[in-house]
């Protein structure tokens, strides 16, 4: 796979999961967070839209950049509090439910990603 193809496959994770919570932000409440903690609330659909919104404009930004190996190597450093942050949410404060997990499988395969991508990137 080339640099620009990881690059696209960077940006594909967010605008799946990004364009979810932007298009279906009750599904997204619904099955990733836990009842407890759930809201219907339109400012709670509508935080999660927002996070979508941001989340596609993530993925714009990863596919249309020039990625070298520093940038993949800082996009995975950048990952790395996001593994802190589903751990606490589904093992500490259990907030995220099995599907909440999505998020986190979206880390692994972007840090896989970032690790492929430093490996085939040019230097400048």
């Amino acid at each position: 796979m080339s640099s620009r193809q990881i690059q696209w496959a960077l940006a594909a994770v967010f605008f799946v999961l990004g364009g979810w919570c932007l298009v279906s932000p009750s599904s997204v409440m619904a099955l990733t967070i836990t009842p407890q903690y759930r809201s219907n609330d339109f400012i709670a659909l509508f935080a999660i839209g927002c996070f979508g919104a941001q989340a596609i404009l993530a993925g714009l930004f990863a596919a249309f950049s020039r990625f070298t190996k520093t940038t993949f190597l800082a996009y995975g450093v950048a990952l790395l509090p996001f593994f802190v942050f589903n751990y606490w949410f589904y093992v500490v404060t259990p907030v995220l439910s099995v599907v909440g997990l999505l998020d986190a499988v979206g880390n692994v395969i972007m840090l896989g990603l970032c690790v492929a991508g430093c490996r085939r990137a040019p230097r400048n």
